[in-house]
Order: C-alpha cells, then sequence, then structure tokens
C-alpha cells in the first residue's frame, strides 16, 4: 500500500528514517512506533539509543521506509533554503545571521544541504529575498537553475516574495519558481493582489502558511469570524457531522486553488487535517466569495518581516 503527503490543496514535510532504524510517529515525548502510515506526520525518532529527531513541517524528509506488514509509506520532501541550520538539527536550511550570503557559498550550501539530508528534497526554496545582497537575487536564482540543470535539485521555488522579487528571478528564467511559498488568508488578499497576479500569469504555485490566522492570531477574529460561524453551522446540519471554522477556512483556501502548509505536533489534530485534505466537501460560490470579499476589507498579516518591506500596504483598518 502507498501513501503520499499530496491531496488537493494540502502539502506537507515529514521525517524520514532509513536504515535499522526504527519509525515512530506523533509528537516528542508521545511518539509511538509507527504501525500505520497517517498522512499528517510531525515527528519521527530515531532508534532509543540516539534519541528523537523533532522535525516539523516545512523541514526537509522524504524516503519511502518499511512499516509493519509490509507497507510503504512515500512522503513529499521539502527543504527551506538558508534559514536557520546547524548541523545537529532537523532543520536542513542555512542561518545567514541576517547577513545576506556571498554567492560564492550558494553551491556549496546547497551541496552541503543535500549531502545531510541523503537524498535530493522534491522542492528547494529561497526562503526569503533578504537572503541574497541587493541586485543579486538573479545571479543566486541562475545558480539554483544549474543546480538543477546538473540533475542535483528536483524542483525549485521560492518564499516570501514580493512582485519585484518574483519579476528579478522571472526576467530570463530559464526555470520558473514552481511555487511562492507565503503567509496566506483573507486577511492579506488586497496586499497580495500583484503577488497572486504575477504567479497566475507565470503559473507558479501559491503554498500557503498561517492560513488559519484569522482565527488563531487575529486579536478579535475581525469581520470574517461571525461568517465563518454561520457557513460551518450550516456545513455541520447539512451534513450531521461537526464542522468547525478552521475547516471551513482551509476549505476555502482549498477553492482558491492554495497549497496548504499546515503543522501540529497533536496526532488527532493531524489526523482531522487528513480529513479535511481530502473531503469531498466544497463551499459554495456565494461562501468563497463572501469568505474573499470580506477579508480583503481589512489588513492583518501575522509574519510582517518579508512581505511588508518595500511593498506598499493597502489604506485598510487591521480589524
Amino acid at each position: 500500500m502507498l501513501y503520499n503527503t499530496i491531496f488537493t490543496a494540502t502539502l506537507l514535510a515529514v521525517a524520514m528514517a532509513q536504515g535499522p532504524r526504527t519509525c515512530y510517529q506523533g509528537a516528542a515525548g508521545s511518539a509511538r512506533p509507527a504501525s500505520d502510515c497517517i498522512s499528517f506526520i510531525d515527528t519521527f525518532c530515531n532508534d532509543a539509543s540516539m534519541g528523537q529527531t523533532p522535525v516539523s513541517i516545512g523541514d526537509s524528509t522524504g524516503r519511502c521506509f518499511n512499516l509493519p506488514g509490509g507497507d510503504r509509506c512515500d512522503f513529499i520532501a521539502l527543504n527551506t533554503y538558508m534559514d536557520g541550520v546547524s548541523p545537529n538539527n532537523a532543520n536542513f536550511s542555512w542561518d545567514t545571521d541576517d547577513q545576506p550570503l556571498s554567492l560564492d557559498e550558494v553551491q556549496a550550501r546547497v551541496e552541503g544541504s543535500l549531502q545531510r539530508l541523503g537524498f535530493m528534497p522534491d522542492l528547494f526554496l529561497i526562503h526569503n529575498p533578504f537572503i541574497a545582497a541587493p541586485g543579486e537575487l538573479k545571479r543566486m536564482w541562475e545558480i539554483l537553475e544549474g543546480l538543477k540543470d546538473e540533475g542535483k535539485l528536483k524542483s525549485i521555488g521560492v518564499s516570501n516574495f514580493r512582485p519585484q522579487d518574483l519579476e528579478a528571478v522571472l526576467d530570463g528564467a530559464k526555470h520558473k519558481p514552481v511555487a511562492n511559498q507565503l503567509e496566506f488568508h483573507p486577511y492579506v488578499l488586497a496586499h497580495l493582489e500583484p503577488v497572486l497576479e504575477l504567479q497566475k500569469k507565470h503559473g507558479i504555485i501559491t503554498q500557503s502558511y498561517g492560513t488559519l490566522t484569522p482565527l488563531l492570531r487575529h486579536p478579535t477574529g475581525g469581520p470574517l469570524k461571525p461568517i465563518l460561524a454561520d457557513i460551518a453551522a450550516r456545513l455541520s446540519k447539512e451534513t450531521g457531522k461537526p464542522i468547525d471554522e478552521a475547516t471551513v477556512l482551509l476549505l476555502w483556501a482549498r477553492a482558491k486553488g492554495v497549497v496548504v502548509v499546515s503543522t501540529s505536533g497533536n496526532l488527532q489534530r493531524l489526523q482531522w487535517l487528513g480529513e479535511v485534505a481530502k473531503s469531498p466537501l466544497l463551499l459554495t460560490e456565494a461562501d468563497v466569495e463572501m469568505i474573499t470579499n470580506t477579508g480583503k476589507t481589512i489588513h492583518f498579516r501575522n509574519y510582517s518581516e518579508h512581505m511588508e518591506k518595500e511593498f506598499p500596504l493597502p489604506n485598510l483598518p487591521s480589524q
């Protein structure tokens, strides 16, 4: 039996186990030997003598490994490029101490990450445009293109890229970014319009983190709170199953054609995410339009350190 973590609108990364090591599933401190292959797993452990190796969504992983009964799990592998690495942790990205990375170091850094991983990730991202020195982002992208041509990288993408950053790498690009991973939810739609237009024009996938920010991080929930609650109540009545506001928001993201990247250390929550990803439940066009239009009436972003630099904000309230 073969399982894969890619669903209609959800793409997650999980941890790798190989060789004689025992695979575990669940959160750090409560992980148990893997007896089943669930779609959303964010922590595996090595054998007891080596201790736990916590791996979060967004970290790099992904080979097939054997489970009891001869089943196999096949997980997607991602690698966030150049943001907070040490040789002893499971995040195979790079720490530049908030300083631009010299172009002379890029290839060696990539190859070092690949060596630590022990395999080729399915997607390699530039975590934010400020990793490159001013004027060098295009050249940095060309280095990744070269590594892809050499067969050292499978797919390459970007994260937290503003319109000017996308335009820089797209100008004469041999390989367009596969995806741009950024904070995406209804309350950033007005600001993201030029980004999303560029991505639609060039076939760049929108990967979303922070999708549940309106529910989890906005101080009041904003104008969407009662709308999401009403839709959730209606769907619960129609299906005879409990549907909450978070499910509605994830279904909205799926309806927008966005790949959602989410994480949790709670096994039940992980299983719930898998159920949402595979759910045949759909929002109506009116639901999607109402959530979209209401979201555009305010601007609220939780992770502002990259996307709000030299990218003018809309003149909107935050609540």
